[in-house]
């Protein structure tokens, strides 16, 4: 690990210990000024990994309840133009079609990863059902990424990125627009690793 993902590594692990979610994010917006480097990607056009990191709480069981969800394996060849299309297409149609329910009046519990029940889901709920949606669709599900950040606001929030040949787009419960990541204003925490959908990796992206 180099010495700025050790560092990175070390902060985040006192922040969960003393303050847990807000502690971690309020470190995560200081890094750059105790780095005296700057942690954020913009102008790239994907989003760069920083270090290793566990799955978030709710998605701990996530590979072993929904297969498809770590699957690694295409299902057939699109071009780009195809994909965007269907990309497009299905972000739609689940925004429109589902129902925003948080976990605490489905299953009382703070965080839950599933797909939406016929009451509707939350933010995660919305991205787990676009990315198996797409893979049915025969988007290459590597290129499909679930993702944590920090909303406009600063609240815990949960995207699908889509990796097209061009960069990082966001698929995003809150708009039906679809946008490059560096153009969503989000602070990108972690997402599932490209090259290894099981494993997570912090990214601390600032766009």
């Amino acid at each position: 690990m180099t010495p700025v993902g050790e560092k990175l590594s070390a902060l985040i692990k006192r922040a969960r210990t003393l303050m847990g979610r807000a502690a971690t994010a309020s470190a995560l917006l200081s890094v750059s000024f105790l780095l005296g480097t700057p942690v954020s990607a913009t102008g790239t056009a994907f989003i760069q990994s920083a270090v290793a990191s566990p799955p978030p709480s709710g998605a701990q069981q996530l590979c072993r309840q929904y297969s498809w969800a770590c699957a690694q394996k295409a299902s057939s060849s699109l071009s780009s133009s195809q994909e965007l299309k269907i990309v497009k297409q299905i972000n739609s149609r689940v925004n429109r079609s589902t129902r925003e329910v948080t976990d605490q009046s489905q299953y009382k519990t703070r965080e839950f990863w599933a797909l939406p029940t016929s009451l509707g889901g939350d933010c995660e709920d919305f991205a787990l059902l676009k990315k198996r949606d797409l893979i049915k669709a025969g988007i290459d599900p590597r290129r499909l990424l679930l993702a944590t950040v920090l909303d406009t606001r600063r609240n815990a929030h949960a995207v699908l990125v889509y990796r097209s040949s061009q960069g990082d787009l966001v698929l995003d419960n809150l708009t039906n627009r679809i946008k490059p990541w560096a153009a969503t204003r989000y602070l990108f925490l972690r997402m599932q690793d490209p090259n290894q959908p099981r494993n997570w990796v912090g990214v601390y992206g600032r766009s």
